[in-house]
């Protein structure tokens, strides 16, 4: 196992490199902030915080319950969605021949839901695209499957599938198999024509999971909290595994108004659109091969080595995420960000990639 390797802070590289401006893309984060409305709530009841938080999340999950037209039964919260996926492989997965299978590369979390157990970790290449290639991960799926992972958007790509590709894949694969749709980055995607939703396949009493958050569209990652939907006997089994107070009261409070600022998500949706459009050129003007993403961020092919490019951008004060960790050595991924932390960005780049070509 790898420990994760976050984004490095502003602060840290400040200190690093003597810089005074540095601008951070590095981790999809919401560049409005939170909703001024969880602000307000978690100010009010910052002096409750000597008090144990509702273990249920009663008044959480009644919200979450009331948006997606769900039974409460249905619902799942916990300390950001990691937490989720590592709790959903530790109910699914006990036994070494047991199987869990995912797209490569995804969101790095999914592994060590198999490597803790441990049980068998099959990863599938995307395709050329690199969109999940559901069609191979079908044929990976034995009678031993029993966790499958499809993140859509696909964190770090931030392609999608479509459903009518997910309605046959779970033709494909065999009954006893669970898929888990994570769905972190579904308020960026919601309006695409043909995009699946988890919830509409829970409904229906399939064999899937849904995962979400609030750390993106939402802007509350610093506060840790996701939230996700399956079967009553996944849920149930998930209540048993987990920790009595596993969401802080704050995050509780923070996520109930989240909610009800419908405004604030959707400001933070539009802006992301511009900022795909903007960051996309700036890629192809720098002579890199950027995918379609429907999340909140770019991941482009530069053609080269991206990490000499991560480092000079770094000295330079903008902070990114080379693919190399994941297997990609000539990717990088850059967040959406202010108007201004992305032109920054494009220039910087623009700058970067003429230098190694004049080398």
């Amino acid at each position: 196992m790898q420990p994760y390797s976050p984004g490095k802070p502003v602060e840290e590289v400040k200190r690093e490199l003597g810089l005074d401006r540095v601008v951070k893309l590095a981790s999809n984060e919401n560049p409005f902030g939170p909703s001024p409305k969880a602000v307000r709530a978690v100010k009010e009841a910052a002096e409750r915080m000597h008090i144990y938080p509702d273990g249920a999340a009663f008044d959480l999950k009644k919200a979450l319950s009331e948006k997606l037209d769900l039974p409460a039964a249905n619902l799942m919260v916990g300390n950001g969605s990691d937490e989720l996926i590592h709790m959903v492989g530790l109910i699914l997965l006990g036994a070494e021949e047991d199987e869990m299978i995912m797209g490569d590369p995804s969101f790095s979390r999914y592994d060590p839901a198999a490597q803790l157990q441990p049980s068998r970790l099959i990863k599938v290449p995307l395709d050329a695209d690199r969109r999940h290639d559901l069609h191979a991960m079908a044929k990976a799926a034995t009678d031993r499957t029993k966790l499958i992972w499809i993140a859509n958007p696909n964190n770090p790509t931030g392609t999608i599938v479509r459903k009518s590709e997910i309605d046959q894949f779970l033709m494909d694969i065999p009954e006893q198999a669970v898929v888990a749709l994570d769905e972190a980055y579904f308020e960026f995607a919601e309006h695409v024509l043909d995009f699946p939703n988890a919830r509409d396949y829970v409904a229906a009493g399939k064999n899937v999971i849904g995962l979400r958050t609030f750390s993106k569209a939402y802007g509350l990652a610093g506060i840790r909290l996701g939230y996700g939907f399956g079967p009553d006997a996944i849920i149930d089994a998930i209540n048993r595994v987990r920790e009595p107070f596993n969401v802080n009261c704050l995050a509780q409070i923070a996520g109930i108004a989240a909610l009800e600022d419908e405004e604030h998500v959707r400001k933070t949706v539009e802006n992301n659109r511009r900022g795909i459009d903007f960051l996309a050129g700036a890629f192809e003007k720098a002579g890199a091969k950027p995918c379609e993403s429907f999340a909140n961020f770019i991941y482009a092919d530069l053609g080269r080595p991206a990490r000499p490019v991560f480092q000079a951008l770094l000295e330079r004060g903008v902070i990114t995420r080379p693919g190399d960790v994941l297997g990609d050595p000539t990717c990088l991924r850059v967040s959406v960000g202010t108007e201004e932390e992305m032109k920054i960005f494009a220039n910087e780049l623009e700058n970067v990639m003429s230098l190694a070509v004049a080398r």
